[in-house]
């Protein structure tokens, strides 16, 4: 498991080396544990994170039962839910990380949670 782990960062470290992101154009950052998953906008000039979700946070608002629903439903979730707390403070721009993970399952529908919150990539 830790081999598996260990590549991971390796993937994770070689795209952070290509991906440059300003205050206007935020780093959207994803990670996800084997229950839960969580994203964030961090501005890297400043090293502070602008704007978070995640799908704890839909569990724990009142009108949204998450009981039963897929991982990847929730993630799709958090993927709209992060784009509302983004246009809230204005950031329409974003430059996806995907944390080194592959761009499938509830990477990609966090994503087209986004998308269709209206964040653009």
């Amino acid at each position: 498991m830790l081999e598996k782990q260990e590549k991971r960062l390796r993937r994770r470290k070689r795209i952070r080396a290509k991906i440059f992101d300003t205050a206007k154009v935020p780093r959207l950052c994803v990670f996800k544990s084997t229950k839960h998953i969580y994203a964030q906008l961090i501005d890297d000039e400043r090293g502070k994170t602008l704007v978070a979700a995640s799908d704890l946070e839909i569990k724990k608002s009142r009108h949204r039962q998450t009981d039963g629903q897929a991982k990847v439903e929730r993630a799709k979730e958090v993927g709209k839910l992060i784009a509302k707390k983004a246009l809230e403070k204005k950031f329409e721009e974003v430059v996806f990380d995907k944390g080194g993970y592959q761009y499938h399952g509830r990477i990609k529908a966090l994503a087209e949670g986004a998308k269709e919150g209206g964040l653009k990539f």
